[in-house]
């Protein structure tokens, strides 16, 4: 698989990453230890190198296992995780205090297996921590050799300048999709600017992009997606015109709806990577393929006009979990 430079950092990882949450959190059940193991080890030998973790997913469950499977080829891999929420709880708030920024990154080393954090993200932006005193720990615990590079999650411009000009903050990781492109709006022309790689999470749409899920698709009691109002049934049924149009495109390619999207994220700027995840082999796969699918200005014209015709129904978050947007 091509590799991609994340902005200005120095930092190379595969063209796509692997988004490891699912495996442990947000949507259901956590696959069996073994099974998640054998999947992320799959994904290093499809060319993946990027991997994508957090203290939250679990909560540590996940890092856990990312750790375990990526033990055998640590130096030939990056690892991203992240701080952020009280006690790794994402329903107990946030808590970005430089104390619990170490006291995190410390027992993350210990569950990844690992002496350092190639990747460190803030998960959200905390308002009752100054950014300066955020980007600062971290800037220390680089100096101590501990954490490689510096992120920053589902931040705003605002807090990505003040973060950078402390220490150089490497990538953002926040949500980017043909169903979601505030960030062409919000903040792709700042990270251009400060030479900031673009990481984007839920690729795919939590997967409705593939074309896998319709307004009768259930989901199980835990899946977050429940409280997604993008993904109340009235919502998906609306929504489930963009997915056959961007189907018919991608048949006419001779490429699968989730290959079609990811290429077109790729296509948008070098410096982004999207992180899908998957507990299924075959979607691995099939993902692991958009790497090599090349669009061209009239595909993507005519994605364009395809998206600009079919308005997406409903919000990408309940307002409790806006709330945890930063600025």
């Amino acid at each position: 698989m091509q590799k991609r430079q994340l902005g200005r950092s120095g930092l190379e990882v595969s063209a796509l990453g692997l988004g490891c949450m699912g495996l442990s959190y947000g949507y259901g059940p956590a696959t069996d230890t073994a099974d998640a193991v054998k999947l992320i080890r799959a994904a290093f030998d499809r060319g993946i190198t990027f991997f994508d973790t957090a203290e939250a997913y679990g909560p540590f469950i996940n890092e856990s296992v990312v750790g375990e499977a990526l033990q055998p080829m640590r130096d030939e891999v990056v690892i991203a995780t992240k701080f952020g929420f009280r006690d790794g709880d994402t329903s107990k708030g946030l808590d970005s205090r430089p104390e619990r920024i170490r006291q995190v990154a410390g027992e993350a080393l210990k569950r990844l297996r690992t002496d350092r954090i190639d990747l460190f993200y803030q998960h959200r932006v905390d308002p009752s921590v100054p950014m300066e005193d955020v980007a600062g720990t971290v800037k220390d615990l680089v100096r101590e050799g501990k954490v490689k590079h510096f992120g920053l999650s589902e931040a705003g411009a605002d807090s990505i300048r003040r973060a950078h000009a402390v220490q150089p903050v490497a990538a953002l990781q926040s949500e980017y999709s043909l169903w979601w492109r505030e960030p062409e709006d919000t903040v792709l022309a700042l990270l251009e600017e400060l030479g900031i790689g673009f990481v984007p999470f839920s690729p795919l749409g939590k997967g409705f992009l593939t074309g896998a899920i319709d307004a009768q698709t259930s989901f199980d009691a835990t899946d977050f997606r429940n409280t997604v109002p993008r993904f109340a049934p009235q919502a998906r049924q609306a929504n489930r015109a963009l997915v056959d149009v961007l189907a018919g495109i991608a048949a006419r390619r001779q490429v699968t709806p989730a290959q079609l999207a990811l290429a077109w994220l790729l296509s948008r700027k070098p410096w982004i990577v999207p992180i899908p995840g998957t507990t299924r082999l075959h979607r691995l796969e099939e993902n692991a393929g958009a790497a090599s699918v090349l669009l061209s200005p009239e595909d993507l014209q005519e994605i364009e006009a395809a998206v600009a015709a079919v308005p997406v129904q409903g919000a990408r978050y309940s307002a409790d979990r806006q709330k945890l947007v930063g600025n």
